[in-house]
């Protein structure tokens, strides 16, 4: 089983690496969730994602969906969900082995973490971003 700490990490680098271990048979626990980070000036980002929220309130009333998570772990599984063959047998098996926790679990806590190929954004210099803590308190969720 392998442990990734997403604090400070971009949201879709790590999405990518975690669906690639996904679909190789991998089980994966993502912890902190919400201190992972998303690029991009924070009024776009908050923007496209409330559109997201809102579109099938729009289209339908009756809310048939589509339906678009607010908070950090259902943001993050969402992301990584749409990089892997989902309607597929093996794209199911495969998100039944993620895990996604908002702070550290206790069973989780003090087992060594993941780094391998997901640069943070210390060292990536990304002048603009947004946390996805603040995300999803801006989207409604209650944290």
């Amino acid at each position: 089983m392998k442990i990734v700490d997403a604090s400070g990490i971009l949201m879709g680098r790590m999405a990518s690496y975690v669906a690639e271990e996904l679909l190789k048979g991998e089980e994966v626990s993502i912890i902190n969730a919400e201190e992972c980070v998303i690029s991009g000036d924070r009024r776009t980002v908050f923007d496209k994602y409330l559109e997201r929220r809102h579109r099938s309130s729009i289209v339908n009333p009756a809310r048939h969906g589509p339906f678009f998570p607010r908070g950090p772990e259902g943001i993050i599984k969402r992301a990584i969900r749409g990089m892997i063959p989902y309607k597929k047998a093996k794209g199911k098996e495969a998100l039944k082995r993620l895990r996604v926790y908002i702070g550290v679990p206790l069973e989780l806590e003090g087992k060594p973490t993941e780094d391998a190929n997901i640069k943070d954004v210390g060292t990536l210099k990304i002048p603009k971003y947004i946390k996805l803590k603040e995300l999803s308190t801006m989207l409604g969720a209650k944290i």
